[in-house]
């Protein structure tokens, strides 16, 4: 048998992108959280799939946007992936946001910003499952730009040119 620990750090060595998921309440409240619980799932619809945890405050207010962005932070994006990595900060304080095709607020200068819209959510354990069908795709500045990493608990950095 293993415990929680152990779990974690067996899947800490799978390295992951970050993204930062940004969205608007019909209150007009605009909410961001980073994640690196994310991955594709279908091309045909294309869909999407991010997880947020069953005990985060603003998980009921993402139940109520139908339009989001996942945003895919470059290397050079750390600082931003852990300001909205903070609980109950000003997370959107200096940034702002650019106004997608279908009305989500995409973060400036990402490597790639997808628009969804909710598809199907699902339990999955002390998570749900979000999975998103993509609307629109927002191409970021810099196409040679190398994505943030997630490993061992911390952010890495992929070798120059080592995926070319």
């Amino acid at each position: 048998m293993f415990d929680n620990r152990q779990f974690r750090n067996a899947l800490g060595q799978f390295p992951t992108g970050v993204i930062v998921l940004t969205g608007i309440t019909g209150d007009g409240e605009l909410l961001g959280i980073t994640m690196s619980s994310f991955n594709s799932v279908s091309l045909e619809p294309p869909l999407v799939v991010f997880s947020i945890h069953q005990a985060a405050a603003s998980l009921a207010k993402w139940r109520q946007c139908r339009i989001y962005a996942i945003n895919v932070l470059s290397e050079d994006q750390e600082e931003l992936s852990n300001r909205f990595a903070r609980a109950g900060s000003d997370k959107w304080d200096g940034i702002s946001p650019v106004e997608g095709r279908f009305g989500a607020p995409l973060l400036p200068d990402v490597l790639v910003a997808l628009e969804c819209e909710t598809y199907a959510r699902h339990e999955g354990g002390d998570h749900e499952l979000f999975i998103s069908r993509v609307l629109a795709i927002h191409e970021g500045g810099s196409r040679l730009a190398q994505p943030l990493v997630f490993v061992r608990g911390r952010y890495c950095q992929l070798q120059k040119d080592a995926c070319a």
